[in-house]
């Protein structure tokens, strides 16, 4: 799919509506719309990379940052000290249902393991 029919990168364009948690120039982050926790934000990035397989070496800085904003978020929605977590899919088998990178942050309730 394409950076143009891709539902993310319709978000980030505001062509579909979103709560918006965070933005930059890298990327934004916004409330699930299926929460899975109290806390669940979505973080992607602004650059359209279908999977983390798609990943090149010129992602790592953006990649990383995701991670950083992944906690600077944790922080914000009062789930840093208690404890979160974040999780990428990559691909159907591992629950990915849209091909655009993506970061969960998911917070505020007891997590278990394994995730099932």
């Amino acid at each position: 799919m394409s950076g143009e029919d891709c539902l993310f990168c319709r978000i980030i364009k505001g062509e579909i509506p979103s709560t918006k948690v965070y933005e930059d120039p890298l990327c934004y982050a916004f409330e699930d719309i299926n929460p899975q926790a109290p806390v669940h934000v979505q973080i992607i990035p602004r650059k359209h990379v279908a999977t983390l397989n798609d990943l090149v070496a010129e992602d790592e800085p953006m990649a990383g940052h995701l991670l950083t904003v992944a906690a600077a978020i944790a922080r914000d929605q009062g789930i840093a000290e208690s404890g979160y977590r974040t999780v990428f899919n990559c691909n159907s088998a591992a629950g990915q249902s849209v091909y655009h990178l993506h970061l969960h942050v998911l917070g505020g309730r007891s997590l278990g393991w394994p995730p099932g």
